[in-house]
């Protein structure tokens, strides 16, 4: 209780007593506001109904995927030489 009548009694002396009335008001309505804020804020977080979670949708066929399947696949690069064979100084199959 001591501590807030120091500030009080400091506040006093540093803005004088005609504004430290107005600064306590606007204080005053700055937290109140804050308080209504929040308690909105709850209610509208414990309001929202519980509701079941679905699994996403799968996402659709790529058509351009499906002209393609029934196509050979392309040819692939020679695989590179494992790194022992380069040691031993064997030739790759490729």
């Amino acid at each position: 209780m001591t501590e807030l009548l120091v500030i009080l009694v400091i506040g006093l002396l540093v803005l004088g007593p005609k504004r430290l009335p107005e600064l306590a008001r606007s204080l005053g309505k700055g937290l109140a506001e804050f308080r209504r804020a929040s308690t909105d804020l709850r209610r509208e977080f414990l309001d929202v109904p519980d509701e079941p979670r679905t699994p996403p949708a799968k996402p659709a066929p790529d058509p351009a995927a499906a002209a393609t399947e029934g196509a050979p696949a392309a040819p692939s690069a020679p695989a590179a030489p494992s790194p022992e064979a380069a040691k031993s100084g064997e030739p790759s199959g490729g």
